[in-house]
């Protein structure tokens, strides 16, 4: 038998938002472009300590994220019943993330051509970077779209869990329930017990983490500010508020996707998403969000189980749209600053390369922009150039998570209709 979401108070998300308004006054007070009540230093030390509730509630979260993504995706299978749903819902759910992921970029791309933020930066901005960034973005391995197919098979499950390639452990996870439904239940059975214990200690450390989850949003948010501080975001102002109207406009297209495919109320959809999406924020991981999505989908939106637990943890692996619009607004932004004119052929290539780096992307904060970096060096801007627009990405990584959190809501909210 499954095991329910974690209880959490009723409460939990105004005490969330109190903290993340508490800690965005209190970094702007503290950081050197603020009223500089503090030197530099000590504003930068006191982050620091002022952040280490949060570390420890991110640390609880990850700690438990592999464990309830095998768990989760296994009962979700066996609760099933057979193989036949599962084929059903993923000659359905594959095109659907697919579809949407190319949605969400194309999004991006108009709202960059129209906008044009570049045109609002003074242009030896470009020419400065170049000179002064010596960010190691080179490490990221560039793999061709073969080598990302061919990475996504587990064949090492150990590796994968300690490397958290979350993608692999999803398909290892499919494939082990797959193979528990072909044989006789008391054969499974005592890994259905083991399945179903992790699940309920998972439970058990986020119940326990809950606690933290004020206090860790608000040092959060007050470390974050004091390194971000005003000029950071006004500096490159039109390009934050570019990202920021395409994340709008993603979140307006799956709020139809709701009232038309999901025949649910817009309103009370945001309403029922609102705590899953306030963790997102402030964790900027959809893995560690992973049970509060659960929870978003299964007591408030009332999406059955053998859905949810199966569309969620797949979604929080390769549903990554608001990361893919992100990637395709912030190369787009470049190109224009250093000067790569993209032909409409090479556009829609930048296109299809993004929808290919979101899927396998890790669920895990700053990744995105690692990613961006390779998409950058195949179309001719120098990976350098992301120095411009890395003091801001923090703020935008929260931002896209929050948008990628969301998908994996409407996805499970039309499934959950579409499988009846």
């Amino acid at each position: 038998m499954m095991q329910s979401v974690p209880h959490t108070d009723s409460k939990l998300w105004l005490k969330i938002t109190l903290g993340m308004v508490l800690g965005l006054v209190l970094g702007l007070i503290l950081s050197p472009s603020g009223l500089k009540l503090i030197d530099p230093y000590h504003a930068i030390e006191f982050g620091r300590w002022i952040a280490l509730p949060g570390i420890i509630f991110l640390g609880m979260l990850k700690m438990i994220v592999v464990p309830l993504i095998i768990s989760s995706i296994v009962l979700g299978i066996i609760a099933s019943g057979n193989t036949a749903f599962l084929k059903n819902m993923g000659i359905r759910i594959i095109p659907y993330f697919l579809i949407t992921t190319f949605i969400a970029i194309s999004i991006g791309v108009t709202a960059i051509n129209i906008i044009d933020p570049a045109q609002y930066m003074d242009s030896t901005i470009a020419e400065q970077t170049m000179a002064t960034t010596d960010e190691p973005y080179a490490l990221f391995d560039e793999l061709s779209i073969p080598d990302r197919i061919e990475n996504i098979i587990p064949t090492n499950f150990t590796q994968a869990s300690l490397e958290k390639n979350m993608l692999q452990i999803v398909i290892a996870s499919i494939i082990l329930g797959i193979i528990m439904l072909s044989l006789p239940k008391a054969t499974y059975e005592p890994f259905e017990k083991l399945c179903e214990f992790g699940q309920a200690a998972s439970m058990k450390v986020i119940e326990w983490a809950m606690v933290l989850a004020p206090y860790a949003v608000f040092g959060i948010m007050t470390k974050i500010t004091i390194q971000l501080g005003l000029e950071s975001i006004i500096g490159v102002g039109a390009y934050v508020l570019t990202v920021l109207f395409s994340l709008g406009g993603l979140l307006i297209f799956y709020l139809l996707i709701v009232s038309i495919l999901g025949k649910r109320s817009p309103i009370e959809f945001i309403q029922a998403a609102k705590e899953a999406q306030l963790f997102a924020f402030s964790t900027s991981s959809s893995a560690a969000t992973m049970p509060f999505t659960l929870k978003a989908a299964e007591e408030n939106l009332k999406i059955k189980e053998k859905v949810s637990r199966f569309i969620i943890p797949l979604g929080a692996t390769i549903n990554m749209d608001g990361t893919a619009l992100y990637q395709a607004v912030a190369a787009l932004f470049l190109c224009s600053l250093f000067g790569v004119n993209l032909t409409t052929g090479e556009i829609f290539l930048l296109m299809i390369t993004t929808v290919g780096a979101s899927i396998g992307t890790p669920a895990t904060p700053g990744v995105g922009i690692i990613v961006l970096a390779t998409i950058l060096s195949g179309i001719g801007v120098p990976p350098e150039g992301i120095g411009i627009i890395l003091g801001v990405d923090r703020l935008l990584d929260m931002c896209r998570t929050t948008l990628n959190v969301t998908g994996d809501l409407v996805a499970s909210t039309v499934m959950d209709r579409w499988m009846k």
